[in-house]
Order: structure tokens, then C-alpha cells, then sequence
């Protein structure tokens, strides 16, 4: 395994990098990088269709800075060069646990003052240069990928907020133990409850800006799976946690072909040192699990990015609004309840058998059903 980005980088090329860059974050970002630009796409042919019309908005053209602009430069990138300052002071810190690092109250307050200087002086040099030209306004027509920027941030902060809190829900003992270190850690993510939370709230701010909330709910879907798979493999090479279950029987000859790791893995050098140690290893992360295991990480790489892709080749024969978003929730809903049959699993819940991924993932599929078929109807009847 490869707990840092920097890990597998010095496997594949022979070197000694040592980047404060986990691999899990990563892939992370990578994520929401490729699901920006595929979005960014197929809302640029969807306003091409009609379905977002563009809007006339009034912008200011001249407008000089405001005091207030400078005085929040100045903060926001005097604590950015508060934390880099630590960086470039103990750098061991920053590799060693980099949100730990970032989540305390250390930092350098001689960086801080430089980047906050540099970026205040910066933004008042251009109020100096603009406080005297005239404020005017101007029309111009403004499609929904002008949000797609506000709509990344939410993503992103609903989506850890609500991961941490379904997360936490589901395992309510180890909550209140300690709540403070539940809720900072990054560690215990649970990808319905971000997906929940972030579907809300985005779902909110863009029926706010008056734009179709379904159109966006099936520009979207398929990036959701792109962006889940490409999570996975972080889960996956990084060794988090979120494998499956033993699994000490023989490789099936139909799988001959495959790595063993593909059947059955260990995990070395996992991230959370999970297992017993690893005869003559050194440093941080030198546990392998004492018992093989299911990647289930791997199997969900391949089925959300094949998933992925027959939702991109049939996007354009779906004509009715809704389908696709249906077509999603029917195949996220079946992915994820038949991994669960062979993941780690908590305790059962209510006294139930069942995951709380497996209930929620069993009402996404038959809400995407209902939805699918009364989107047909309804595409039916206009």
C-alpha cells in the first residue's frame, strides 16, 4: 500500500520524495477535479439544448476595491502563510500527519505576516489604481456553468460534513467517547451522507438561481459515479479500512489470470496499521492484516467507472427528464448493496441484519425506479 502519493511515486521511480500529500486526499481532489470538468461539459451541451437558458445579470464594470477586500486578503492569506510557514519550519510535522498539522494551532506568524502584507498590498494597489474611475453597469447573459464554481464548494463542504455526521451516527458509541475527535478527524467517512447532504443543499442553490433542479440532477449523475470510482482507488492504495471481508478460499480458476491481490489481499503498509507487523519493516506503516481480505475498494473502482460509462453513452438517448437521474440511483443503489454482501460491515442496526449502506442503498434503487418510470410517463404524455 501506499499511504502517501509521495510512497507510491519512489515505488514506480526509485526515488526518496517525502510530500506531506496523502494518497487517499489525493485521489480525493483528483475526484473533484475530473467530475468539474465533465460537469462542466455536459451543462455546456445542456444549455445548448435549452434546457439552462441563459440570464441577463447586471455587472459592474470599474468597481473599485473595497476596503474590506483588503482587509480579507489579508487574513485569508496571512493563515494560509501561517500553515505553509509551518511546513517550511517542521516539515517532519506536515509529513509525518499532515491534518493533524493543519487541524492545530501551530503555525508561523512571521509567514503569516509576509503573505497577509503581500496580499493586502496587492489588493490596494488596486483600489489605489481604480478608486477614481467610474462605476458602470453593464447586461450580460450568464448560463449555469457561472455557478458550477460556488456549486464545487458546496460539494465539498456539505458532502465532509455530511459524511462525518452519517458516519458518526452509525457508529454512536465511538462518538460519544470523544465527540470533539469523531467530528475533526478525517478519518470514518460515509459516502451516502455526504452524497445526501450535498444533493440537498445543491439541489437548494440551484433551484434558488432558478434553473431546472432534474436538469442538473441528470447533468450530474454520471459525474458522480466518474468521481466515485476514481475515490475508490485513494480507498484502495492508500488501505483505509474499507475492504471486505475474509477471505481464505482458493482463487477460482476463471481468475487465473489476475494477480492473487485481486482476489485476496493483506494490505501492507496499510494506513490506519491495521494487522500484526511486518517482519523487518521501518517506519510508520508496517502492519499487514493477519488474515487475507476481499479489495472490495477495487471491485467498486471497476464497477463505478464502468457504470460510469454506459450512463455517458446513453446520456443523449435518454430524451425524458428524469431518466437519468433514475438510471443513476437504480445503479448506485445495486453497486453498493451487492459489495456490501462481502465488505467489513459494523454492527447490525435496530437489530436488523442490514448496514445502514445497505437500507439507504435499497431505497435509492427503488426510489430510481418510481422515478425512471414516472419520467417516461410523463416525457410520454408532453
Amino acid at each position: 500500500m501506499y499511504p502517501r502519493i509521495s510512497d507510491l511515486i519512489n515505488d514506480l521511480f526509485g526515488t526518496q520524495l517525502r510530500l506531506p500529500v496523502q494518497s487517499f486526499g489525493f485521489m480525493m481532489a483528483l475526484a473533484f477535479l475530473c467530475a468539474y470538468i465533465v460537469l462542466y461539459y455536459e451543462l455546456k451541451r445542456k444549455e445548448g439544448l435549452g434546457i439552462f437558458p441563459a440570464k441577463s445579470a447586471l455587472v459592474k464594470r470599474g468597481n473599485p476595491v473595497k476596503p474590506t477586500d483588503i482587509l480579507i486578503s489579508f487574513l485569508l492569506y496571512g493563515l494560509v502563510g501561517y500553515k505553509l510557514g509551518l511546513m517550511a519550519e517542521d516539515y517532519d510535522l506536515f509529513y509525518d500527519n499532515p491534518q493533524q498539522a493543519i487541524l492545530s494551532t501551530k503555525g508561523s506568524w512571521l509567514w503569516a505576516l509576509i503573505a497577509g502584507v503581500v496580499a493586502g498590498g496587492w489588493r490596494l494597489a488596486e483600489y489605489l489604481m481604480h478608486r477614481n474611475k467610474p462605476v458602470t453597469e453593464v447586461s450580460e447573459d450568464q448560463g449555469i456553468t457561472s455557478e458550477l464554481g460556488t456549486v464545487l464548494l458546496i460539494a465539498f463542504g456539505a458532502g465532509l460534513l455530511g459524511a462525518k455526521l452519517f458516519h458518526n451516527f452509525e457508529n454512536w458509541s465511538d462518538f460519544i467517547k470523544d465527540p470533539v475527535a469523531s467530528l475533526l478527524s478525517f478519518d470514518g467517512l460515509s459516502y451516502y451522507g455526504g452524497l445526501i447532504c450535498a444533493g440537498v443543499l445543491i439541489g437548494w442553490y440551484v433551484y434558488k438561481k432558478g434553473y431546472s433542479v432534474m436538469g442538473f440532477a441528470d447533468a450530474i449523475a454520471p459525474t458522480l459515479l466518474l468521481s466515485y470510482g476514481i475515490g475508490r482507488i485513494g480507498c484502495q492504495i492508500a488501505g483505509d479500512g474499507d475492504w471486505g471481508i475474509d477471505n481464505t478460499a482458493p482463487k477460482p480458476a476463471w481468475l487465473s489470470w489476475a494477480p492473487d491481490w485481486v482476489w485476496s489481499f493483506d494490505y501492507p503498509h496499510n494506513v490506519i496499521n491495521s494487522g500484526i507487523p511486518i517482519e523487518g519493516c521501518t517506519g510508520d506503516f508496517c502492519n499487514h492484516l493477519a488474515v487475507p481480505v476481499y479489495p472490495t475498494p477495487f471491485y467498486e473502482v471497476l464497477m463505478a467507472l464502468a457504470l460510469f460509462g454506459v450512463l455517458w453513452a446513453v446520456r443523449k438517448r435518454l430524451p425524458y427528464l428524469g431518466q437519468m437521474s433514475g438510471l443513476y440511483l437504480m445503479f448506485n443503489g445495486a453497486e453498493r448493496f451487492l459489495i456490501e454482501k462481502i465488505r467489513i460491515n459494523p454492527p447490525q442496526i435496530a437489530g436488523f441484519s442490514l448496514t445502514q449502506a445497505e437500507i439507504i442503498s435499497s431505497l435509492l434503487f427503488i426510489f430510481g425506479a418510481v422515478l425512471f418510470v414516472i419520467s417516461v410517463r410523463r416525457g410520454r404524455k408532453k
